[in-house]
């Protein structure tokens, strides 16, 4: 059977996403949901992967899609040592940073190892692309002020490098022309400095800069310390909430802006007040973020869920037209960024980068 076909994988927490694409064009998507009561058997997330390889063997067959007829497959990257982003072919040694968790234990950490396991069934390449733990610093940007406490580099980098490229094919320029600052909008909010084509700095989306729909952002440290010791919250309430009940949860009790926009639109001004905060906050961290490109600001791209909204869109470019022309590119499509990645590959636009080559790996 003719091999034409990229198979990209996308675990989640309760789901499993697995899309077919031809080239550039999506076949057929679907998303496998995972039961409670399934994941609870697992101890660990590693401990998934047959489960979760039988069910997208199981689709594929449904499909009448065999596995003969693939060219690659592509995995969502997980946590993994600090590296440069691109398209990474997944070898044993990144398999093994995903199974031990080496940033941290998540779905996507399967991501890879899926896709190797796919793979590896008809000998064909196994990718991973841009995943949250691309780390382009300059050193200067890792310095934070108290010397026990580096900024890291923990970013939505997936769509960012994809709308940055996305960008570039429109100006028929390359990624490595063009000089933007991007604002990753979604339940966490990443809004990077990308000097030509390089994520040189970044808000930690987990810790730092805006609030957003459930994380509170940067927090004055002095009231958070208090807030810490005075024997109200334990550790992990206090981690919850920071992420999980912060942001617009924390102040109005939902995490989802249409909710907020319908508030307002029948008068409730301190959900007003809330959202205009946000968008307040997402404003001033873009416009943070123009000195470190020194001012040579090709355009500002806006992207992720919450660039649907046209009333925070709107606030936030009266603050930041005067920097450089805004670009919204709403949503997040994962999958595509994920096949368009690796078929920059197959299509010799881009070359394959080997994991052990690009990060320190200590014996």
């Amino acid at each position: 059977m003719e091999k034409k076909y990229v198979l990209a994988i996308n675990p989640g927490s309760t789901s499993t996403k697995v899309s077919i694409f031809e080239g550039e064009k999506l076949l057929k998507t679907f998303k496998i949901d995972h039961r409670k009561e399934d994941l609870e058997k697992y101890e660990k997330v590693v401990d998934q992967y047959d489960y979760r390889l039988n069910l997208i063997k199981n689709w594929l067959e449904m499909e009448n899609i065999p596995t003969n007829s693939l060219i690659a497959v592509v995995g969502r990257g997980g946590l993994l040592r600090s590296m440069p982003g691109g398209t990474y072919s997944v070898t044993d040694a990144m398999i093994e940073d995903l199974k031990v968790g080496i940033q941290g234990e998540h779905a996507s950490n399967l991501g890879g190892i899926l896709a190797k396991g796919l793979a590896d069934l008809e000998g064909i390449p196994a990718y991973i692309v841009d995943p949250v733990a691309v780390d382009e610093f300059h050193e200067i940007a890792r310095i934070s002020g108290l010397k026990e406490v580096p900024r890291k580099s923990l970013v939505h980098a997936l769509n960012i490098k994809a709308v940055c490229h996305r960008r570039a094919k429109e100006l028929n320029k390359e990624i490595e022309d063009l000089n933007l600052v991007v604002a990753h909008l979604g339940g966490g909010i990443s809004i990077a400095a990308v000097e030509f084509g390089r994520i040189i700095d970044v808000n930690n989306a987990k810790e730092m800069g805006p609030f957003s729909p459930d994380r509170a952002g940067t927090l004055p440290v002095g009231d958070l310390v208090k807030l810490c010791y005075s024997g109200k919250y334990t550790i992990n309430e206090m981690k919850t909430m920071l992420q999980g009940e912060g942001g617009l949860f924390s102040y109005l009790g939902t995490m989802d802006g249409r909710e907020v926009e319908e508030r307002i639109n029948k008068g409730d001004k301190y959900a007003e007040l809330i959202y205009d905060a946000m968008a307040y906050q997402i404003g001033k961290e873009i416009g943070a973020y123009a000195p470190v490109l020194y001012g040579k600001i090709d355009n500002i791209i806006l992207t992720g869920g919450l660039s649907y909204s046209n009333y925070l869109v709107d606030r936030i470019k009266e603050m930041i037209n005067f920097i450089s022309e805004v670009i919204v590119y709403p949503g997040e499509d994962e999958m595509e960024a994920l096949n368009k990645g690796a078929q920059r590959v197959i299509n010799g636009e881009e070359v394959v980068k080997i994991y052990e080559d690009e990060v320190k790996i200590n014996g």
